[in-house]
């Protein structure tokens, strides 16, 4: 079956094109796809291990079975900014 996979802009960058397409076996994982995509694309495989899958706008489990013409976004996590600890305070740009 063939999948679709749209790499998100952390993991394009490292990518020939954003968009990729797979030849896997019907019955395929998630799991299949990151091994497989990992083969074919040397060059994705360290980031590959903290890539989040998203199919039809959800995140999946990588033990979900994927479908002929499912289409795959490889996102990484995006961290930074949170709340401020009680110990912390921002500094003030007005005078």
């Amino acid at each position: 079956m063939q999948v679709r996979i749209r790499l998100g802009s952390g993991m394009a960058r490292l990518a020939p094109s954003p968009t990729l397409t797979l030849q896997l076996p019907e019955g395929a994982t998630i799991d299949q796809l990151y091994d497989s995509l990992g083969a074919s694309h040397p060059e994705l495989a360290p980031a590959l291990p903290s890539a989040l899958a998203v199919v039809g706008g959800s995140q999946v489990e990588r033990r979900r079975p994927l479908r002929q013409g499912d289409e795959v976004a490889l996102l990484l996590p995006v961290s930074g900014g949170g709340p401020l600890r009680p110990t912390e305070r921002r500094r003030s740009t007005w005078p």
